[in-house]
């Protein structure tokens, strides 16, 4: 490709809305441009970058007996309804109407298509296993897109589905996947690291998800010396207690004005945060709860639908929170509290003269104690672990790291089968509900991921295996004959070779086109210069190492193949 004649628009300037080390260098480094919100044009650089990744992906799917296939990006709502999931999934899911006003889903996942073409197609078990997938757009409408592709709305995943007729058989394909994945990541020259996760509104019973370790990742990931590892959503954990003896005081009333968040009350009443007790009402199937929670805690959700089995959990809206409590949001509180359960983290059981909402505007209890002043329905593990919590399988204090989760597996079950009624015949003529396993990697959150964990001061430092060309060719000057003719005797010999090979033949000065090199990072530059070339040689530069080295003109086709054996 010829610079001269591409689309590659880079920017000096750092984008403003940019939140991320990689959200930063794909919109500087002309790889993609935003559309709207979470909404993003892929250009050619992006592009190019996004198709090695995908045949990096199709080749380890490919080896591990997969098979690739091509669902719509449209599903009629009512498998979604079969499945139970159209009411369960939440706001994420884009729900469009045709024509004929018909309920169709903008694809996040596609459990209920494959599931469909599965019990179309598949009569017995004689063919099992097997394993579908594709790599294809989604659509999630996330709340707060974020971090660039990171987070976005429109995404590209490869998205891969297993069928069985024995859990372990699906035990099997699993670790099949997961040993996918991980030649994937180290192909990509990627640090990750599984870890056990919540399984969310996919379902099932076992998951894990891939972790590219970065600062600026959006998920905590918590960990422990004894192996242990899990996203902060499922990490089980015990929150170390925080007070002493102390005997029982007398329930009064306090006026907080103007303070709500913990915070707040903490510094109005000159209390610890610890021994404030949060309580949050929820919906859950639509029905109210409160959930209480220590007050230097937040409360794990996804633990608290488990905990009230539930699929569908969300936080009440204004309306609801001050028809269960009489009270505006800030100051909710169990005390006196009717007709709904109270659900309470284990980290609030031993608390004596604690501080609750007052259920009134501006209003607090302090030294409330639970035994005597209000009823707990029941006790559940519903904190959120962090880093300094027990580790509940060795005792050992818990570490933390943050990452950008760049996959996830999850064992599904019979959870889509049994709903969707898909079946196989055994070997005695029974009919049973398929045992699934579904596997989902980011495509564009990995090249994002790449990103964060490869680069400098200066720009991108791409691994071989992802960048979008291996070989840049910078002529210093392009209105001298003899340069260019140099320059294009390499660059056709180079590509006839099969090697990538960007040419920089602007017209611009030899300062601009060392930065946005060293800012769109092809891992070899071939500078052709008429200083050089009074030596009979061109210069070689490795943008990882910065190593440059000089190598005649007449070998250097063969030299740089050499050199591109070297690079990973």
């Amino acid at each position: 490709m010829r610079w001269s004649k591409a689309l590659i628009p880079t920017h000096k300037e750092e984008p403003a809305d940019a939140e991320t080390v990689s959200h930063r260098l794909m919109l500087r480094a002309g790889l993609m441009r935003k559309l709207t919100s979470g909404v993003y044009n892929y250009l050619p650089l992006g592009w190019r970058a996004i198709h090695k990744v995908e045949r990096i992906v199709r080749e380890e799917m490919d080896r591990a007996g997969c098979q690739e296939i091509l669902m719509p990006v449209v599903s009629p709502a009512e498998l979604w309804r079969e499945s139970g999931r159209w009411d369960v999934y939440g706001k994420e899911l884009w729900r469009v109407q045709d024509r004929n006003g018909r309920y169709f889903a903008l694809g996040p996942t596609h459990e209920e298509v494959v599931t469909d073409i599965v019990r179309k197609e598949v009569r017995s078990y004689r063919e099992l296993p097997f394993t579908l997938y594709q790599i294809q757009t989604k659509f999630r409408d996330e709340l707060r897109p974020r971090f660039g592709v990171v987070r976005a709305r429109e995404f590209i995943m490869k998205d891969a589905y297993s069928f069985h007729r024995d859990d372990a058989s699906l035990d099997e394909t699993y670790r099949d996947i997961c040993d996918a994945y991980d030649r994937i990541f180290n192909r990509l020259s990627l640090t990750f690291r599984p870890v056990e996760a919540a399984t969310g509104a996919i379902g099932g019973s076992v998951s894990h998800e891939y972790m590219v370790l970065s600062d600026t990742g959006e998920s905590e990931v918590i960990v422990c010396d004894c192996g242990y590892a899990a996203t902060d959503e499922r990490a089980e954990g015990v929150v170390r207690p925080v007070q002493g003896e102390e005997d029982p005081k007398d329930m009064e009333r306090a006026d907080t004005p103007d303070a709500k968040t913990i915070e707040e009350v903490s510094e109005f009443l000159g209390v610890e945060p610890w021994r404030l007790v949060k309580t949050i009402i929820y919906e859950a199937d639509g029905k109210p709860v409160a959930a209480l929670i220590r007050g230097d805690r937040e409360i794990n959700e996804a633990k608290l639908a488990l905990a009230l089995g539930t699929d569908i959990l969300e936080p009440a809206s204004p309306e609801i929170i001050e028809k269960v409590t009489a009270a505006p949001v800030g100051f909710a509180g169990p005390v006196g509290l009717k007709g709904v359960e109270i659900m309470a983290d284990h980290s609030v059981e031993p608390l004596v003269n604690i501080v609750v909402g007052a259920n009134e505007s501006d209003a607090h209890f302090v030294n409330v104690n639970r035994e005597r002043d209000f009823e707990v329905t029941a006790f559940h593990d519903i904190a959120l672990i962090a880093k300094g919590d027990e580790c509940a399988k060795c005792g050992r204090e818990l570490n933390s790291f943050r990452g950008i989760e760049v996959s996830q597996a999850f064992k599904l079950g019979t959870k889509y089968s049994s709903s969707m009624k898909a079946t196989f015949l055994d070997e005695d003529g029974v009919a049973k509900p398929f045992i699934m396993g579904c596997y989902g990697l980011g495509v564009s959150r990995t090249v994002a991921a790449v990103i964060e964990q490869h680069n400098d001061e200066d720009g991108i430092v791409w691994p071989m295996a992802a960048a979008p060309f291996p070989v840049q060719i910078l002529v210093i000057n392009v209105k001298s004959e003899e340069t260019m003719k140099v320059a294009e005797d390499l660059y056709g010999k180079l590509r006839a070779a099969g090697v990538d090979v960007l040419l920089d033949d602007r017209d611009d000065s030899p300062g601009a086109k060392f930065k946005d090199a060293d800012l769109v990072g092809v891992p070899l530059r071939i500078t052709v210069g008429e200083r050089g070339l009074k030596r009979g040689a061109v210069e070689a530069r490795v943008r990882r190492t910065k190593e440059q080295t000089d190598i005649p003109v007449e070998s250097a086709v063969e030299e740089v193949l050499k050199l591109l054996e070297t690079l990973d």
